[in-house]
C-alpha cells in the first residue's frame, strides 16, 4: 500500500505528501474519519514513505516503492485484524504470571510500532504506552523514522496522561499517528499537540463506480445497498459481506417485528439461542446490534420524512410499517438497551441471555 494506491481524499493525501517533502511533518498527527474510510491504511502509507529504501514521487510527491524491503515488512501490519489475533493468542500461551504483565503490541518492522487496543476492555492501556516511551528512546535501526501508530485512540485515564508526556517533548525522528472516529475521545490536552487531518467519506455515486470496478459479482442493486449501509466509508465497503449482513438484518428484523407488528416469542427464543457460544457467537452478537441500530436510525428517519436518506433501501416497506407502530421514544428506549447489551458484552456477560432481555424490553411500548 502506498499513497498512489489510496482509494478517495486525495486532499488529505497531498496534504500528507507535501508534509513529508517539506520536513515538516508533525511529531503527533490526529487522522479522523468514519469507520472503514482508511484511516489505518494510509497511516501505513505514510509510515512505508518516511522508510522506504528506494523511494519514488507521485504527482511529483514523496511516495513509498511498496517493494523494498522496509515496505513490505510494514505493509505485513496491514492485516490488523490477523496481527492482532496472533497477539491474543500469543499471550494466552504464556504462564498466568506473564499473562498478566504482557499487553497487546503489533510490530512487523523495528521502526513502526502498532498499539491496538488491549481486549477484553478494548482499550489502550498504560503497559501499552510505556512499551512506546520504553521504544521511543532508541533511534531507528532499519528506516530513518520511528512510527507509532493507535488505530483507535480510546485511552485508559493513565494510558493518555502517559502519552501526554510522550507529546511534550517526542524525539525528532518520531511520529505518533492517532486514528480515531470522534476525536472527541481524546483528552483536550492531546488533541491541542497534534496536527489535524480528516478523511471524509466517498461519495455515494462514486462508491457505486468503485464497487462496480472492485466487486463485479455483485448487481447494480446489491453495490447501491452496500453503498448505503457503508456510508462513503471505503474500507468497509470492499471488505462487506452483504450475506453475513442479511442473516443479522434478518434477526434485527425479526426483533422489531416481534416487538412492532406481529409477536412472535418462541421464534425468538430460538432465535437468540444461536448466538450462545464461542467467539464466533459474539462477532454474530455484534453483527446484530449493528444491524438493529442501522434499523432503528431507518424507521427514525421515515418517521421524519426524510426516507430518501434510509440506508436498507431494498426493504423500505416493511420499515414504514414498524415506523408506523412505534414512537420516537420507544427507539430512544430500544437504542438505550441496546447499548446496555453492547456494554454487557465487554463484561463477557451472557449473550443469550442479554438478547433475551433486550427482547423483553423492546415489548414494553
Amino acid at each position: 500500500m502506498n499513497f498512489r494506491s489510496f482509494i478517495g481524499n486525495p486532499e488529505t493525501v497531498r496534504q500528507l505528501q507535501e508534509s513529508v517533502a517539506s520536513n515538516r511533518l508533525a511529531h503527533a498527527i490526529l487522522l479522523t474519519g468514519p469507520r472503514g474510510a482508511g484511516k489505518y491504511t494510509l497511516a501505513i502509507a505514510l509510515a512505508q514513505t518516511l522508510n522506504c529504501t528506494n523511494p519514488q514521487t507521485y504527482d511529483g510527491l514523496p511516495d513509498a516503492c511498496d517493494a523494498c524491503h522496509n515496505c513490505t515488512l510494514i505493509a505485513s501490519s496491514l492485516d490488523l485484524e490477523t496481527r492482532v489475533a496472533e497477539a491474543v493468542q500469543a499471550r494466552e500461551d504464556l504462564r498466568d504470571v506473564d499473562r498478566k504483565e504482557t499487553r497487546i503490541l503489533v510490530q512487523t518492522h523495528p521502526d513502526v510500532l502498532v498499539l491496538p487496543p488491549d481486549p477484553p476492555q478494548n482499550l489502550v492501556k498504560v503497559g501499552q504506552v510505556r512499551s512506546l516511551i520504553q521504544n521511543i528512546q532508541r533511534r531507528p535501526g532499519e528506516g530513518s523514522r520511528k512510527i507509532y501508530i493507535f488505530p483507535r485512540s480510546i485511552f485508559m485515564n493513565e494510558a493518555a496522561n502517559a502519552l501526554l508526556k510522550v507529546l511534550e517533548e517526542p524525539p525528532e525522528y518520531a511520529h505518533l499517528l492517532l486514528l480515531t472516529e470522534n476525536p472527541s475521545d481524546l483528552l483536550p490536552t492531546i488533541r491541542s499537540r497534534a496536527g489535524k487531518m480528516q478523511l471524509q467519506p466517498i461519495p455515494e455515486d462514486r462508491m457505486e463506480s468503485l464497487l462496480a470496478e472492485r466487486r463485479r459479482e455483485w448487481d447494480a442493486d446489491r453495490r447501491a445497498l452496500v453503498a448505503r449501509l457503508t456510508e462513503g466509508a471505503i474500507g468497509r465497503a470492499l471488505s462487506f459481506s452483504p450475506e453475513d449482513y442479511m442473516a443479522s438484518r434478518k434477526d434485527a428484523l425479526m426483533m422489531l417485528r416481534g416487538a412492532a407488528v406481529e409477536p412472535d416469542h418462541s421464534a425468538l427464543f430460538r432465535m437468540t439461542e444461536s448466538y450462545r457460544a464461542g467467539a464466533e457467537g459474539q462477532q454474530k452478537t455484534q453483527d446484530l446490534l449493528r444491524a438493529l441500530y442501522t434499523l432503528l436510525e431507518d424507521v427514525m428517519l421515515l418517521q421524519a420524512g426524510q426516507g430518501m436518506m434510509a440506508r436498507n433501501i431494498d426493504i423500505l416497506p416493511e420499515l414504514r410499517r414498524i415506523a408506523e407502530k412505534v414512537s420516537f421514544e420507544w427507539i430512544e428506549h430500544t437504542a438505550r438497551h441496546i447499548g446496555e447489551v453492547e456494554s454487557g458484552l465487554r463484561r463477557n456477560l451472557l449473550r443469550s441471555l442479554s438478547l433475551d432481555a433486550l427482547a423483553g424490553q423492546m415489548q414494553q411500548r
